[in-house]
């Protein structure tokens, strides 16, 4: 249980939803495909507090199901965002955070609930700002961290994160700053990971374009064992967004940093995903563009592409994933209305020399009942080829769901 601060009135929003999927491949395997039926109950809050001295801001889910052919046991999935922090004196904040997340832990396998587990990272500590005058500040943040795999075969880890940031205001649109870094993780296996980084830092904005980022090196030492590895590299950081005009937003992301894979990065950068069954230390490498389009019959075009690259540094293999994602939907009457989402995935392993390739379609109809309830239905199709033949599967799915919003 974790206590979030409150500062004024909260604003809480709590819903149910009720839904049942069929699919005549619940195993997404190549051969013997079995048909089932999963029925989900899930239950979503949000909470946001006013402005105050205490801040928060939570959304999570948490649902079980039921396979009525039991091609998997009945189980209970979560996801969880929580972020918070109180200013305890001038100057002086403390912060706790928590993010639950399911995460695939062999990539090179199907997404389904026996390759899953939870992966819940914690963390919480003090965070000073020192001003030194109107365009100088220099702050202190020193947090603990600890990250928790459900099952119990993959690697947990406490760790340690301090740091030291300078930052100079040059301009009303410009800052810019120095940072340096240090975090030491230690892994339930007995490893030690410790990582050093030092970089430059600059925020810019225009009228209708914002950008931020960073640029700098790192180095990375593990020891187990009575054996010791280091490697180093050059680390950055960058977040554009741009105001194409009134309707239409253009963004771009990326980020390459040393670090392992009980780190917090794949949650922070979403389009990325560790390989659980790899090594400790990885290089990380994303980049994602898209853009966001609202159009004037209330219809919104979302496109997201993306490219991530993992250099697991133990044993020198390297893993490449793409990914291109088309949604679009619109308002048919004052209640209905209807999406359409296309997705493709690549991936690379250099273990093994082999490719696999992804594409899946989903169209979907909403009707609104009342202002708190509603009901959906969905159809989808999903196909994968790969070099390894054993991985290639076919899946025709449908759903139908009711939700139902309490607040």
């Amino acid at each position: 249980m974790i206590a979030i601060p409150i500062s004024g009135h909260a604003q809480l929003q709590l819903s149910g939803s009720q839904a049942a999927r069929f699919t005549d491949n619940a195993a997404r395997t190549a051969a013997n495909e079995n048909s089932d039926l999963e029925s989900r109950t899930s239950l979503t809050a949000g909470y946001e507090t006013d402005p105050g001295k205490c801040s928060a801001r939570f959304s999570g889910t948490i649902s079980y199901s039921i396979w009525l052919n039991n091609s998997f046991d009945n189980e209970t999935r979560g996801n969880m965002n929580l972020d918070s922090e109180c200013e305890l004196a001038t100057g002086f904040y403390w912060e706790l955070d928590n993010n639950l997340r399911e995460v695939r832990q062999d990539l090179t396998q199907s997404d389904t609930p026996t390759n899953r587990t939870r992966k819940n990272v914690f963390s919480t500590g003090p965070r000073y700002v020192w001003r030194l005058g109107s365009t100088d500040s220099i702050a202190f943040s020193t947090r603990y961290e600890n990250t928790e795999f459900e099952e119990p075969e993959q690697t947990d880890s406490d760790r340690i994160v301090s740091s030291i940031a300078w930052s100079h205001l040059f301009s009303q649109t410009l800052s810019g700053g120095l940072t340096t870094s240090y975090s030491i993780a230690d892994l339930d296996t007995g490893a030690e990971v410790s990582v050093r980084t030092a970089q430059a830092t600059f925020n810019k904005q225009w009228a209708t374009t914002t950008v931020s980022g960073a640029l700098g090196v790192s180095e990375i030492e593990t020891r187990q064992a009575g054996r010791s590895q280091t490697s180093d590299g050059i680390v950055a950081e960058v977040d554009l967004t741009r105001e194409l005009n009134p309707s239409t937003n253009w963004y771009l992301r990326g980020a390459r940093e040393l670090t392992d894979r009980s780190s917090s990065f794949d949650i922070r950068f979403e389009e990325f995903e560790f390989n659980l069954s790899e090594s400790i230390t990885v290089q990380t490498t994303t980049v994602s563009t898209g853009i966001n389009k609202s159009f004037s019959d209330r219809g919104s075009l979302n496109i997201n592409i993306f490219a991530t690259q993992a250099d697991f540094l133990e044993t020198n293999q390297l893993e490449e994933r793409a990914g291109l994602d088309l949604g679009y939907s619109r308002p048919i009457t004052s209640r209905v209305s209807g999406d359409t989402l296309i997705g493709y995935r690549y991936q690379a392993f250099e273990e093994d020399n082999s490719d696999d390739e992804a594409i899946n379609l989903q169209f979907g109809l909403n009707y609104l009942a009342s202002r708190d309830l509603s009901i959906s239905a969905r159809v989808g199709h999903e196909q994968k080829t790969s070099d390894v033949l054993s991985r290639e599967y076919t899946e025709f799915w449908a759903q139908v769901g009711v939700e139902y919003r309490f607040r």
